[in-house]
């Protein structure tokens, strides 16, 4: 263990200590893996150093990952290599019209509940997520976001583990999407082929229900999704208590991850576009109860963070004035405050611009 200048911090190093500010709230835990965003992040609060592991300290798989890969992409390391077994997985239940329910739970308690641990995932996610749309990417982040925000809901960690395998098994009924459809957006789809999407909530419950191992919430997660608390949603157009708590997150999770996606027809936008949106929808389509605490800490994990606006300027993110609906202060200057909400027409265009 060393202890580095926040100046002389390199992605990818370890802490050794978890950082605590003056309100004895943990900033950052020990164990992160440092990103650039948190590194900026830090050298704005005023922490004038850290404590790091040394190469002893480290372990020896993580060496092995280093050797090859950049440190500072071991998550995305770690992504990809899910990847795969999401794909077989997937791939199975199409073919089977039958989940493979103990490989799916054991990736969850192996990997991807490990993963939405990660003080960074949130960061971390924002790496991976240009990577690709398809079904296998979109369920594996779903499902890590979905224990993010189990983690910031307080919820118990046998509901944890079957949320995130709720989040990861929601979109198992795409497995019979003819191909043209994956990559589309619902909003841009009409007639049979908005039919034939709708459907994939239904097939997937099917799918699920031929199992006796998964809890009801697992099932009604992909039949309600994309349910919405004013009913309109589908495929029932349920309303409020109707649809399962597990459903609600998921459908969160659901439209973070496709607003901050690439995808066909729409380009990649930042994670302050998608808190604009859920702030927006956040006491008609969604539930409140979620939003709160995804908006409270979302928002204080982008304390501090670098972002360009619209008019060219570049700054960190100072504070958030107290209500939900607030968008962020930008210090871009030492004596001058961006401030969004006073001047809506400048937004957000990139976040941790290089």
């Amino acid at each position: 263990m060393r202890s580095v200048d926040v100046e002389s911090l390199t992605p990818g190093m370890i802490l050794a200590r978890s950082i605590i500010n003056d309100d004895m709230i943990v900033v950052l835990s020990e164990g992160t893996m440092l990103t650039k965003a948190h590194i900026t992040r830090l050298g704005f609060l005023g922490i004038p150093s850290v404590y790091v592991k040394g190469e002893y300290e480290l372990s020896e798989a993580f060496q092995n990952v280093a050797a090859i890969f950049n440190p500072a992409s071991a998550f995305v390391t770690e992504y990809k290599e899910v990847i795969h077994t999401a794909r077989e997985i997937f791939d199975e239940a199409g073919k089977s019209d039958r989940p493979p329910v103990k490989k799916s739970k054991t990736m969850v308690k192996d990997t991807l509940a490990p993963m939405a641990k990660q003080s960074g995932a949130i960061d971390y996610l924002l790496e991976v997520n240009h990577l690709a749309s398809d079904i296998y990417n979109h369920s594996v982040r779903v499902s890590v976001l979905a224990g993010v925000l189990a983690k910031w809901m307080m919820l118990s960690a046998s509901e944890t583990q079957d949320l995130i395998l709720a989040g990861f098994l929601h979109d198992i009924g795409k497995t019979k999407f003819p191909q043209r459809l994956l990559d589309k957006q619902v909003e841009h789809l009409k007639g049979e082929d908005l039919d034939a999407y709708m459907q994939h909530t239904i097939d997937g419950h099917r799918i699920l229900n031929t199992s006796s191992e998964l809890s009801d919430g697992v099932k009604l997660t992909a039949l309600q999704h994309h349910e919405c608390m004013d009913g309109s949603g589908f495929p029932f157009n349920l309303k409020g208590d109707d649809i399962h708590m597990y459903a609600r997150i998921i459908g969160l999770a659901n439209l973070y991850d496709n607003i901050t996606t690439e995808r066909e027809g729409q380009k990649k936008n930042t994670p302050f576009t998608a808190i604009d949106q859920i702030t927006q929808d956040m006491y008609t389509k969604l539930d409140p109860h979620v939003c709160v605490p995804f908006l409270k800490h979302l928002k204080e994990t982008f304390l501090g963070s670098r972002v360009m606006l619209s008019n060219g300027q570049i700054g960190n993110i100072v504070r958030y004035e107290n209500d939900f609906s607030s968008k962020p202060l930008i210090r871009v200057t030492q004596k001058e405050i961006v401030d969004l909400n006073k001047n809506p027409e400048i937004k957000i265009v990139e976040y941790n611009p290089k």
